[in-house]
């Protein structure tokens, strides 16, 4: 059942704040990966490309995590459990797109690396919160 994200918290996710994300490994190992991360009031939102480690652990059902950080009072945290339920390649070069003007100030991922345009399939997927802890 999903959960909503406390107010109070959800700048942890609206900032340009570099999130952990920890998906499993085939063989049950944790994986944690520092993300981009945004928040469309439901769901938490990844952006990866196809093939990196991360997008073979993601799959629709999968279990993960995001934890994210406050850089100004480390000691002030929130952490989501949740389910990816969507997986699309559709819209997610403009995602990525917005997440590189969210925390580059640069609204073309691709600018700063300019060999790797085109030769990269972008994956959106989307993460059902279903358990919330934080510092409080």
């Amino acid at each position: 059942m999903a959960v909503s994200i406390p107010a109070d918290f959800k700048d942890l996710l609206d900032r340009p704040i570099v999130v952990t994300l920890v998906t499993v490994m085939p063989d049950g190992q944790p994986q944690a990966t520092p993300v981009w991360v945004d928040y469309d009031g439901t769901h938490v939102r990844i952006n990866t490309a196809r093939g990196r480690q991360k997008d073979k652990n993601m799959k629709v059902g999968a279990k993960v995590t995001v934890l994210s950080i406050d850089p100004d009072h480390t000691n002030r945290w929130l952490e989501i459990r949740g389910t990816i339920v969507e997986e699309t390649e559709v819209g997610a070069l403009e995602h990525i797109n917005s997440l590189s003007l969210k925390y580059r100030n640069e609204p073309d991922y691709f600018k700063r690396n300019e060999a790797m345009r085109g030769k990269q399939q972008r994956v959106t997927y989307k993460i059902e919160p279903t358990h919330v802890n934080t510092d409080k």
